[in-house]
């Protein structure tokens, strides 16, 4: 099977296109409509989400509340129109928080010798279970690998692997020889999850492989999506109901799980390091027990609606995201505790606002309607867009694209930018023609160790076969030192998901005024194009998802 072009290759043709096209002007109708585009209202967006009276914005309090109706007032000023449930410009999420309670057991019992229990919190931890109050697993135990299955990729470390009824055993660390996105995916714990359901495991464990790794932290609050019924719909710990228990352990206890194996921990894991699958079925037995309890609560996608000129078109929605929420109150870092999030993710909301803004002053609207779509729970775990990709507002294979933005991180001019995702599909023309259009450049992803591409709520869309994007910026500098994202480490080390992230902080309201701009045209020329966005033939996303 084909793959598409490597990352670094299609990001170079894809800034070779565009530095040596001649700049074009956005068409006529546009121009007005964007240059009203400006750095004052886009400020006072942030200003007013990043208030300190909205706590943070943690979804299911009364802060989040106001920043829903801030948007709301926002998409009745511009005339977007509903596009929530009943007539509404919501979308109830329910979110639940699952905690493990303590008295949490892990007995191994080996097929001589007594059974050994281990420590909590030393030897292993557990993920609450989203679904099961009381949890009480026994069962044999296989290792796995990475916990990889890929045949089309030429490896499967569940090949003649028994896993059915069985706890699976993975290690957390990457195999060195897949191209970035699709090592991405295959070691994304929801990957590794869904792959050992799929198997037939009832549960896994993630093993440490360094002696000197620290103990697995206990896991707290993890955060699930409930259907209309109760039932868990989303969730990144467990891959299913299937899955009864997920959890860690340390070096020393996967050493204790290898007595008697036909290999030990030091052989399987060099031949896993030399790119050869290592799966044995492991001699002691486990039992599992666990009790973990909720906190449920109601929150809300925001959703609104541009409604296209075409009538065959209009029924097709390219969807614009940013999420609304951020942390809440939490630990003081200096003496503040308002986690306000004005770069993150108050400026995203701006420029989706400020997108609409652009769509109100539209004489005529593009072919294709526009969904802007304020997603709850991205901090939890990418919850609100995963869900509403799962169950849109709108006939779910009449999505076309997704344009996300969150956290364009507007320290500096806006000189170039970094198309996360558009080298798999048909986007990555419109993103040249639209950063054409403003004068910008097309830059590879300068932080690629940021595993930015499957971070953010674009990657929602992505699983379920719909074409997705997100901008953020390039590493252009106005100095010619082109060392942008050296000043954003400095930046995200100081603000990032801090009570610092807020309006006293490092801002350019003029690159946000850009951003907004530039995701305007890309969506526009999206909605305006009769053929819909294409996954690039062979892309690993596309045969993944898009079938």
């Amino acid at each position: 099977m084909r793959y598409n072009l490597p990352f670094g290759l299609l990001s170079a043709l894809l800034v070779a296109q565009n530095s040596f096209a001649q700049p074009t002007a956005p068409p006529k109708p546009l121009r007005k409509p964007l240059s009203k585009v400006n750095a004052a209202d886009y400020r006072a967006h942030v200003q007013y989400l990043a208030d300190d009276k909205l706590r943070g914005r943690l979804p299911g309090t009364a802060g989040y509340q106001l920043a829903v109706d801030y948007v709301i007032s926002q998409y009745q000023k511009y005339g977007v129109q509903p596009a929530g449930e009943n007539g509404t410009y919501l979308q109830t999420v329910r979110l639940r928080r699952a905690f493990t309670e303590p008295g949490a057991t892990l007995q191994l019992q080996l097929a001589q010798g007594p059974t050994q229990q281990l420590t909590y919190g030393q030897d292993f931890t557990f993920y609450p279970n989203p679904a099961e109050t009381n949890t009480t697993v026994t069962a044999p135990l296989v290792f796995a690998g990475f916990g990889i299955s890929a045949p089309e990729l030429g490896y499967d470390d569940y090949a003649g692997l028994d896993a059915t009824g069985k706890i699976v055993v993975v290690t957390r660390e990457e195999p060195k020889q897949f191209p970035d996105a699709v090592r991405l995916y295959n070691t994304d714990l929801l990957t590794v999850l869904q792959t050992a359901a799929r198997h037939g495991a009832v549960g896994v464990l993630l093993a440490a492989v360094k002696p000197n790794a620290k103990p697995p932290e206990p896991v707290k609050g993890l955060v699930s999506v409930l259907n209309p019924e109760g039932k868990v719909e989303v969730s990144r710990t467990y891959g299913g109901a299937q899955l009864r228990v997920v959890g860690s352990v340390n070096a020393a206890t996967l050493q204790q799980l290898f007595r008697g194996a036909a290999t030990d921990t030091a052989r399987a894991l060099a031949a896993l390091r030399a790119g050869q699958p290592t799966s044995v079925a492991l001699l002691p037995r486990l039992t599992a027990t666990q009790r973990s309890r909720y906190q449920d609560v109601e929150s809300y996608n925001v959703v609104g609606k541009i409604p296209g000129s075409d009538p065959k078109l209009r029924d097709e929605y390219v969807v614009h995201t940013a999420h609304l929420d951020h942390l809440g109150v939490g630990a003081p870092v200096e003496g503040d505790s308002i986690y306000n999030g004005a770069h993150d993710n108050a400026t995203g909301v701006a420029s989706l606002l400020e997108i609409a803004g652009v769509y109100s002053r539209l004489k005529e609207k593009p072919r294709r309607s526009v969904l802007l779509t304020m997603v709850t729970g991205e901090e939890m775990g990418l919850m609100g867009s995963a869900y509403f990709a799962r169950n849109p507002t709108v006939p779910k294979g009449q999505l076309v694209a997704n344009i996300n933005t969150d956290m364009p991180t507007i320290i500096a001019p806006l000189l170039s930018v970094v198309a996360l995702g558009a080298e798999n599909s048909s986007l990555a023309t419109p993103v040249a023609e639209a950063t054409r259009m403003m004068g910008l450049s097309v830059e590879a992803d300068p932080e690629p160790a940021q595993n930015r591409f499957i971070r953010s709520d674009q990657y929602s869309f992505v699983t379920q076969g719909i074409p997705a994007l997100h901008i953020k910026y390039g590493n252009k500098t106005a100095d010619a030192r082109n060392n942008l994202s050296e000043q954003v480490q400095q930046w995200r080390a100081r603000y990032y998901h801090k009570p610092q992230d807020g309006m006293n902080g490092i801002f350019d309201f003029e690159a946000g005024r850009h951003y907004a701009q530039l995701n305007f045209l890309i969506g526009y020329l999206v909605a305006n194009n009769p053929p819909r966005p294409t996954w690039n033939p062979g892309n690993f996303f596309g045969e993944r998802f898009a079938k």
